[in-house]
């Protein structure tokens, strides 16, 4: 077994290990996410070979050439990076999954943007458990607002929410699902965990991880 297929097969065991103690076995599996930002075509393309699907990217032109080298192989593509209200239409276009929404107006234009024969795009709306200034997500407060916005976009399929806590604030995995258990309707998906904590997210609630270092080693 290569280096690369011990890092996965790991990985993949340990989450599911965590569900089986942490969760309950009336969910689904967690969806691993391979952070592939920054890393090569030829390394995405040796992890989809082991039976990857799914990885986030964080910058647009990179993600695209990525998806262009790749074409064929039936990834699902997720955006986990800031969005510029430039680049929405290219993410709308190009993605099945958006993680980083965090700006009613980013709603409006991604719903405005989807061509509706590819069906709808998943999102997750960024949740700011830090309450930092300096980043993004929408304030605790203001996620229900947020989540209503979405009913009036036939083209996006709200999913769920998304947090990057700061490192070692585990306690942000349990905040988060508070806040969904917290909604009307609490949405399905909880996008959080990553290479060095996902385990506590899954034990919290986690049904996506966003896992890259682990998987790839450091990137250049």
């Amino acid at each position: 077994m290569g280096n690369r297929e011990s890092a996965y097969q790991g990985i993949v065991d340990r989450i599911r290990a965590a569900e089986r103690e942490g969760r309950s076995g009336e969910r689904r599996p967690v969806r691993l996410v391979a952070v592939s930002k920054r890393q090569s075509v030829e390394a995405i393309a040796g992890l989809a070979d082991l039976g990857q699907r799914d990885f986030g990217e964080n910058y647009l032109q990179e993600a695209l050439d990525k998806q262009e080298a790749l074409a064929g192989r039936d990834l699902v593509w997720h955006f986990i990076g800031p969005i510029q209200s430039n680049k929405t239409r290219a993410i709308a276009a190009h993605f099945d999954w958006v993680h980083s929404v965090d700006r009613l107006k980013l709603v409006r234009r991604l719903g405005e943007q989807r061509d509706p024969t590819r069906g709808p795009l998943n999102v997750l709306v960024q949740v700011n458990v830090d309450d930092e200034a300096s980043k993004s997500g929408v304030r605790p407060e203001a996620v229900p607002e947020m989540v209503a916005a979405f009913a009036d976009q036939p083209a996006l399929r709200l999913r769920g929410l998304m947090c990057i806590p700061r490192p070692g604030n585990t306690a942000a995995f349990r905040q988060l699902a508070e806040i969904n258990a917290a909604l009307p309707s609490p949405l399905p998906d909880l996008s959080m965990g990553m290479s060095g904590d996902f385990e506590e997210a899954i034990a919290e609630g986690a049904t996506i991880v966003r896992i890259g270092t682990a998987l790839f080693g450091a990137r250049d």
